[in-house]
């Protein structure tokens, strides 16, 4: 390149192109395209590539500067808006001379010549190089450059002089800065300028850092949070959604208005002088704010006025319900005592009839507490599933015009869940007790636990031992809530608990409240429910009316014995409205249903039934025996086998025996061998090994109730006596042969009878709870109450007898025959 030439002027606008550092121009100014095009024209597409002194929109030689860049076009895109090119510096120039050529500035220049040090290997100068590598290095990577990557760039460039050049052309600094580094020839001083905008820039990064260090321990997360709270505020201030009012005045008008007792007055004053104190923004604050709305939305002294008419209750219970006559009688009792208790005079206070006497004034009325005329007992509904206990519960607040909640306490294993969390944990909040009144409103509602035998225990206590006190009607006056921390008043709240199973209740829970039992439906009264209130619920929620179908008297008991097998119905419900989609179904496919369905057209659309129930056998046999037992879903009856054969004497057990059964075939074991005469059994039966099964080994089953029944068909076996296929038993043995009475006598005799048995063998001291029956059942049972195996023996055994507490055998002589557990007779 000769000394001086001329080339089409490019003008930059704040940027200034260094010699050895590429970069990527915009441009759309008439006259810099032209220039542009010009250059491109030229073999070497070289442009000189000068800094505007100010920032126009025009362009003349007066506005430019004299030093800049000649540059080399690299790449090219086109665009609407103009042209992005690249350039490449290769050296300074000098402008001698602007001069206009056409459109666009041409410029006559000459190369700016470096004055390089006097001498390159100077310590001083080598030292000055390298301290402005290790800054540039250092100002890379503190500006989050790879480290890689900044000793790859740098390591490129050896020149000193290219050096302060590149380095320039990376660091922040103003368009004038940077002019004055490139109109600085002497190498030596470039790197020092260098050097002093490379360490401010690393200064500048070290004081940002600390500041933001400084802050972030300052601020912290309250800080910040009330950093974003101003700027949250100030949205929307701008959005005009700025609550109107002192949120802190309203406030504390509404705790001002809250009849409260004087603890919990002292404990809310306090409270709310704290939330005075405290900044609006702060955490406390809003924990403080919560706790006060919780205890605003308590109903401290709102309550439901009672509807204690009997009448209207009865009514209304038996329009919820049929049958349930049990439940309703104690339902109405309850309601009944609270009727009179809260019609009768409170007692006067002695000293106050004193008082009077001694002043002459009339005797005062009502002196007392009115709260403890509204104090009852806490009802536990117990039974099966489906019986209807939390209906019954809603009917109940319904009769009485309270509200109604209902807390489902199945599988819950916190304390907390009862008690709630005290105020130092995040997110405490009150137990279900206190949520549950504040969802109900007032302070006497019905309250249902729901499934209280389903309360687990962990390592965060055990809510049961919670409920003690929930459940106390001489304690929960005071009830305490962890999270309200003062005395909130339960002894006006009417729980009501629900359990399948009171085998499962802790001992001090089920003391606390009065059981009220609920027993399975006979499959008559299945058919009226179905009738009265399944059949048209169903048929309405399904869109199919009484006029498209009806179901027959067979249909529906073909529906309830072969479809379903349980105490309530709830299944029941499920699969009549299973048949009513299936109508509804074909209705809206264009299909005409039939109108009638029979038990065939059952078995149609449901399929093939579901349930195949024990049936009673048809003949008798040797070493079987019918038994009756009790589930959670209502009664059935078993059968009990037994079978002897050659062996050393061993007891066999099989069919998922729990410890208690097994327990209890060995007891028939032990008294078959100690009364093997009296049984008429020979000694060589007992060295045979003896099987005792139960069918349905899949099932796990336990409990006593299977003693009698086990010792019957075990005798049976040992003396080869066949057993009445048609009686079925239940009972608790012992040793001496007496027969224990046990537990869900009427689930079991309802399904005897489902079986088709009509003769059942219990213990006589069950013989009153054949009261619960309906009328209709025990005109069908043959029922023998007996307290003895000797009587259950005569009875279920072909060809024995039992006389003068003595078991006969055909023609035995009661004289000549060892006496068989005399003294327990029926």
């Amino acid at each position: 390149m000769p000394e001086r030439t001329t080339l089409p002027v490019l003008p930059l606008r704040e940027v200034v192109l260094f010699p050895g550092v590429t970069s990527t121009i915009g441009a759309g100014r008439p006259g810099t395209l032209k220039a542009i095009e010009a250059a491109l024209a030229s073999e070497e597409k070289l442009v000189f590539a000068v800094t505007q002194r100010k920032n126009t929109e025009s362009v003349s030689p007066e506005g430019l500067y004299t030093v800049g860049t000649v540059a080399r076009i690299g790449q090219l895109q086109r665009g609407l808006a103009g042209m992005q090119l690249l350039l490449h510096g290769e050296h300074r120039g000098v402008a001698l001379q602007y001069q206009e050529e056409g459109d666009h500035l041409r410029a006559i220049l000459q190369v700016g010549e470096e004055i390089p040090p006097l001498n390159s290997e100077n310590p001083v100068f080598v030292a000055l190089f390298r301290e402005v590598r290790s800054r540039a290095a250092e100002l890379g990577q503190k500006s989050g450059l790879p480290e890689e990557v900044v000793q790859q760039v740098l390591g490129n460039v050896a020149d000193p002089g290219r050096f302060a050049d590149l380095v320039a052309g990376y660091i922040d600094l103003s368009s004038s800065e940077r002019q004055g580094l490139l109109e600085t020839f002497s190498v030596e001083d470039r790197l020092r300028r260098v050097l002093v905008q490379v360490q401010r820039q690393v200064s500048v990064l070290d004081a940002q850092e600390d500041i933001k260090s400084q802050v972030q321990e300052e601020l912290g997360e309250r800080q910040r949070e009330i950093f974003l709270r101003e700027q949250l505020k100030t949205i929307r201030r701008e959005l005009g959604e700025e609550e109107d009012g002192d949120e802190q005045d309203e406030l504390r008008s509404k705790l001002v208005a809250l009849d409260l007792p004087d603890e919990v007055r002292k404990e809310v004053d306090r409270e709310m002088s704290r939330l005075s104190r405290t900044g609006r923004e702060s955490m406390e604050s809003q924990v403080i704010r919560n706790y006060l709305e919780t205890m605003v939305e308590l109903p401290w002294n709102t309550r439901t006025q009672d509807h204690l008419d009997l009448v209207a209750a009865a009514e209304t219970l038996d329009t919820d319900h049929y049958a349930l006559g049990d439940v309703k009688d104690r339902v109405l009792e309850f309601l009944a005592v609270r009727q009179l208790r809260a019609a009768r005079p409170a007692p006067v206070a002695a000293e106050a009839v004193d008082e009077a006497q001694e002043t002459g004034a009339d005797t005062p009325g009502l002196v007392g507490n009115e709260d403890d005329r509204a104090k009852g007992s806490i009802l536990l509904f117990v039974g099966p599933p489906g019986v209807g206990k939390t209906s019954v519960a809603k009917s109940i607040a319904r009769a009485m015009g309270r509200k109604y909640v209902r807390v489902s306490l199945g599988g819950a294993r916190d304390e907390a869940d009862i008690r709630g969390h005290r105020r130092t944990y995040v997110g405490a909040m009150p137990g279900r007790i206190i949520q549950g009144l504040k969802q109900a409103g007032t302070k006497n509602p019905v309250f249902l636990l729901d499934e209280v035998d389903k309360l687990g225990v962990s390592f965060q206590g055990d809510p049961a031992s919670a409920l003690l006190e929930v459940l106390d009607p001489g304690q929960n006056d005071t009830f305490t809530d962890h999270y309200l921390g003062v005395p909130f008043d339960l002894s006006e709240v009417l729980f009501i608990a629900t359990a399948n199973l009171l085998q499962q209740i802790p001992a001090p829970l089920l003391d606390r409240m009065e059981v009220v039992e609920f027993t399975g439906y006979t499959e008559r009264e299945k058919q009226v429910i179905a009738r009265t209130y399944l059949i048209p619920r169903q048929f309405d929620e399904n869109g199919v009316g009484n006029d498209h179908l009806s179901i027959t008297d067979p249909a529906l008991a073909e529906l309830i014995t072969g479809y379903t097998r349980e105490s309530g119905v709830r299944q029941l419900e499920r699969e009549l409205g299973k048949l009513a989609r299936k109508v509804a179904r074909k209705l809206a496919s264009g299909e005409t249903p039939e109108m009638e369905i029979d038990p065939a057209e059952v078995r149609k659309l449901l399929g093939r039934p579901k349930v195949q129930p024990e049936k009673a056998l048809h003949e008798d046999g040797v070493g079987v025996a019918t038994g009756m037992f009790y589930t959670p879903v209502g009664g059935d009856i078993m059968f009990v086998e037994a079978s002897t054969m050659v062996g050393k004497g061993e007891l066999i057990l099989t069919g998922q025996l729990g410890d208690v059964m097994k327990e209890s075939a060995r007891a028939a074991l032990t008294y078959a061998r100690s009364h093997a005469a009296a049984l008429r059994i020979p000694e060589e039966m007992f060295t045979r090994d003896v099987h005792i099964h139960v069918p349905a080994g899949a099932i796990p089953k336990d409990g006593p109730s299977a003693g009698v029944t086990m010792a019957t068909a075990l005798v049976s076996a040992l003396s080869g006596r066949p057993t009445r296929h048609d009686i079925a038993m239940t009972g608790e043995l012992t040793l001496r042969g007496r027969i224990l009475p046990i537990g869900g006598l009427k689930e079991k005799i309802l399904g005897a009878e489902r079986a088709g048995i009509t003769r059942i063998l219990i213990p006589a001291e069950n013989e009153p709870d054949l009261e619960d029956l309906t009328d209709e059942v025990r005109d069908k049972m043959e029922v023998h109450p007996v307290s003895s195996l000797g009587e259950a023996l005569a009875l279920t055994l072909r060809g024995a007898t039992f006389r003068e507490g003595r078991l006969l055998f055909g023609n035995d002589d009661p004289r000549d025959v060892a006496p068989l557990i005399a003294g327990f007779r029926h």
